[in-house]
C-alpha cells in the first residue's frame, strides 16, 4: 500500500494535458465562451458515459482547432442548465408527440432522429482559470483567462482518477508533498452518490496553509465543522519542529490553543468515538478547566496575590454592569506607582488593603494571611472602635481589615473625625483616601455615603464570582499558558460549565495576554514560533458584525495576527454574525450545510461560494465541505475524512 508521500509523488508526474487528451470522458462542445463563462451542449449518452454531471463538478475545455494541440486547458466548474437555440423547436416538438401520445405511454414512438435530438441540453459553466505550460515547460495556474479562441475548437472533458487528483491539489508551488501535509478529505460533488463512479480521488491540505493564517469553519450543528478542526490540529503537529522553513526561518514547535465551549476537544464523548484531541497526543495536551476535576489544571487565581489579574477579570465580568459605583470599581487604576514617591506608595498599599478587604467579604479566601498598610497617628488616636490602637503597618488579618475599612467609611466624614482633620491639615486639603480607595470602601460597605445606609450590592456582586479564586499561592494561569504554547504544547482550555460571562472573560483575558506577548517579541525582534488558536461556536465571543470597535482583541488578531505568527481558527453557524473586519482577513474557508438564506447572502460576498448556495441550503450531509485554502485558487467540494486517533 503506497504511502501519502508516495502516492504524491507519483502525481507530481502526471501530465495534465496528454492524459486529458486521452481520456474518454467527452462532455460537450462550447458554443459560447467569454473570460468568465462557458457555455456547452451535452447530450444524455454523454453524461451517462461519463457518469453524471453534477452542479459543481470540474471540466477541462481543451483547444482542439486548427492550430493543433495547445497545452492549455480551461477549468470550468458546471453551475446550472443553460438554453440551447434550438430549445423552443424541441419544445413545441415535445408538446406535439405529447398529445399525440395515448395516456398509458403506449402509441407511435419517436423516430431516431427525434429521439436524439431530444437527447441534447445545455450547461453553463464559470471559468475558473487556466492550467498551462510556461517557458520552463513547468505546469501552472493562473485564476483566469488572457486569450481564448472561438468556442468550437474545444472539446470538454470530464476529469476523474489521477487527472482530477491533479487538479484539486494542484497549488502555487505545484503539487503538494512534503512534511505537514495531510489529506482532509475527498472531492464530493452531491449529496446523491448514485452516479459516483471509480475510486475515490483524494484531497491533501498543508499546515503551512494554516500557520499564521485565519481560518474560517461555517455549518450548522453537527455537519463536521469540529471534525475538521480536528483535522487541520493532526496537520499542524505534522509539521510542528519538523524543520520545514518559511522564508528562510525554521519552523519552530507550533503551540495551539483551543477554546473549547462545548469541552469536546478535552473530554470523551459517545458521539465523537473516542477522538477527543487529549486522546490523540496525550503528552503534548494539558487541559484546563473553570472548575476542579482529575486531569485538569484549574483556572483560577490567587486574588490577593495576583491583584492586577484579578481586578481585570473581575472588571470583565461585571462589563455589563453600567451602575454608577460598579463602574467606578471596574476602573480603578493598579498603576505601580513611583518608587521614590513616598506618599504615593502609602496610599497604593492603602488601596490594595481596601480591595483585599471587599474580596474577603465577597467570600475570597486568602488563607489567614496577613494584609499590610500604613495608617496614621491621628487615626490610632481617634478613639473610634476598629481604628483606636491598631496599626496596620505591623501586619493585620484580613477580617480585621474589612473592621478598618468599615470603621473608617463610617466615619470619614465626620466634621471632628481624623479623616477630617487630617484633610484640614494636608496641603490643598486632599483627602487622606484617593478616589479610588473611597471607591473600595464605599464598595465594601455597600453605602454610597460615609455613615448611610447599606442599600447598595456592593460586595455581593462579586459572590458569584468566588469560585474563580484559590487561595493557594500560584502564579497566574494565562502565564503558564503562553510558556506551554511557547514551548509547542497544546492547550485546551474548557469551558464548558462555565456560563457565558465567564467564557467571554476567560477566552478575553487569554487571548490577550497571548498577543500582548508576542506583540512584545515582534517589537523586541526576538525569535518566535507559531500559536494556532481554535475558537469553537465564535459567535459568542467575537464582536458582532455591527461592531465598530475595532480595537476588540479578536479585531487586531485577525489584522495583526499574522505578523504576530499567530493563526485564528474560528467555527460558527452564524456568518452573518461575525465582523466584517474579521470576514475580510480570513484566507482558509470550510464551509457545509446552511439553513438560512441570510447567512448564504453574506457567504456570497466571498470568493465564488455564490456557486455553492443553492447546494449548501440543500445538503445536509455531516462532512460535506466546500474547500478554499490560502494556497488554492479555487473552491473544491469535499467529503472530510472522519478524524482518528493514532492506531484506530
Amino acid at each position: 500500500m503506497q504511502t501519502m508521500f508516495e502516492e504524491l509523488k507519483q502525481l507530481a508526474s502526471v501530465d495534465l494535458f496528454a492524459e486529458s487528451r486521452k481520456e474518454d470522458a467527452f462532455v460537450g462542445r462550447p458554443f459560447y465562451l467569454d473570460y468568465d463563462r462557458l457555455r456547452l451542449m451535452s447530450n444524455d449518452k454523454w453524461k451517462q458515459s461519463v457518469g453524471g454531471v453534477p452542479a459543481g463538478a470540474f471540466l477541462l475545455a481543451l483547444y482542439n482547432g486548427e492550430a493543433g494541440s495547445i497545452d492549455e486547458a480551461l477549468l470550468l466548474r458546471v453551475l446550472r442548465p443553460t438554453k440551447l437555440p434550438t430549445d423552443d423547436d424541441m419544445v413545441m416538438a415535445m408538446v406535439d408527440h405529447y398529445k399525440e401520445a395515448p395516456r398509458d405511454g403506449s402509441g407511435t414512438p419517436l423516430d431516431s432522429y427525434t429521439r436524439s435530438e431530444f437527447q441534447f441540453s445545455g450547461l453553463e459553466c464559470r471559468v475558473i482559470g487556466t492550467f498551462y505550460r510556461d517557458e520552463n515547460r513547468t505546469t501552472r495556474f493562473a485564476g483566469d483567462l488572457d486569450n481564448f479562441y472561438a468556442p468550437h475548437n474545444y472539446r470538454v472533458v470530464k476529469p476523474t482518477g489521477k487527472i482530477l487528483e491533479y487538479i484539486v491539489n494542484f497549488r502555487e508551488q505545484g503539487i503538494p508533498g512534503g512534511k505537514g501535509d495531510e489529506r482532509i478529505g475527498k472531492v464530493r460533488y452531491s449529496s446523491s452518490l448514485r452516479h459516483q463512479t471509480g475510486d475515490e480521488v483524494p484531497v491533501y491540505v498543508s499546515a503551512l496553509d494554516f500557520l499564521g493564517k485565519r481560518t474560517a469553519l461555517f455549518g450548522m450543528t453537527r455537519t463536521g465543522k469540529s471534525n475538521s478542526v480536528k483535522k487541520i490540529i493532526q496537520a499542524t503537529v505534522g509539521i510542528s519542529g519538523s524543520g520545514v522553513r518559511i522564508k528562510d526561518k525554521p519552523v519552530l514547535p507550533v503551540g495551539q490553543i483551543i477554546f473549547d465551549i462545548n469541552g469536546e476537544y478535552a473530554n470523551a464523548n459517545q458521539q465523537d468515538d473516542g477522538t477527543a484531541i487529549y486522546e490523540q497526543y496525550p503528552r503534548e495536551v494539558t487541559r484546563y478547566s473553570v472548575l476542579e476535576k482529575p486531569g485538569f489544571k484549574v483556572m483560577k487565581l490567587n486574588f490577593h496575590r495576583s491583584i492586577v489579574e484579578g481586578h481585570g477579570l473581575l472588571a470583565g465580568l461585571l462589563d455589563d454592569d453600567t451602575s454608577t459605583y460598579t463602574r467606578a470599581f471596574c476602573s480603578i487604576d493598579w498603576t505601580e506607582p513611583d518608587p521614590d514617591d513616598y506618599g504615593a506608595k502609602t496610599r497604593f498599599g492603602v488601596k490594595e488593603a481596601a480591595y483585599q478587604a471587599c474580596l474577603k467579604q465577597a467570600g475570597f479566601g486568602n488563607a489567614d494571611q496577613q494584609v499590610t498598610f500604613k495608617s496614621n497617628k491621628v487615626i490610632m488616636e481617634s478613639k473610634i472602635p476598629g481604628l483606636d490602637g491598631v496599626d496596620p503597618s505591623k501586619g493585620i488579618s484580613i477580617d480585621d481589615a474589612v473592621a478598618w475599612f468599615t470603621a473608617a467609611w463610617e466615619n470619614y466624614d465626620e466634621k471632628d473625625g481624623p479623616f477630617q482633620r487630617l484633610k484640614r491639615e494636608n496641603k490643598g486639603g486632599r483627602d487622606w483616601a484617593d478616589e479610588d480607595t473611597q471607591t473600595l470602601m464605599r464598595f465594601l460597605t455597600r453605602k454610597a455615603k460615609p455613615g448611610g445606609a447599606a442599600n447598595e450590592a456592593g460586595f455581593r456582586k462579586l459572590i458569584k464570582h468566588r469560585i474563580l479564586h484559590t487561595d493557594k499561592s500560584t502564579a497566574p494561569f494565562e502565564d503558564e499558558i503562553v510558556s506551554l504554547l511557547r514551548a509547542g504544547k497544546i492547550v485546551i482550555l474548557d469551558l464548558s460549565q462555565g456560563n457565558p460571562e465567564i467564557q467571554r472573560t476567560y477566552s478575553d483575558r487569554v487571548s490577550r495576554k497571548i498577543f500582548n506577548e508576542a506583540m512584545d517579541r515582534f517589537i523586541n525582534n526576538n525569535q518566535t514560533n507559531f500559536i494556532q488558536m481554535y475558537f469553537e461556536e465564535a459567535h459568542n465571543l467575537f464582536p458582532r458584525k455591527d461592531d465598530k470597535d475595532l480595537t476588540q482583541i479578536y479585531n487586531r488578531l485577525a489584522k495583526e495576527g499574522q505578523k504576530l505568527w499567530i493563526g485564528l481558527c474560528y467555527a460558527t453557524q452564524e456568518v452573518s454574525s461575525i465582523s466584517s473586519s474579521i470576514l475580510k482577513n480570513t484566507q482558509n474557508w470550510f464551509v457545509s450545510h446552511l439553513n438560512n438564506r441570510d447567512e448564504l447572502r453574506e457567504l456570497d460576498k466571498y470568493y465564488d461560494f455564490e456557486d455553492f448556495t443553492d447546494s449548501l441550503r440543500r445538503t445536509i450531509d455531516k462532512g460535506f465541505i466546500r474547500l478554499k485554502i490560502d494556497s488554492n485558487t479555487f473552491i473544491v467540494p469535499i467529503q472530510v475524512d472522519p478524524f482518528k486517533v493514532s492506531g484506530a
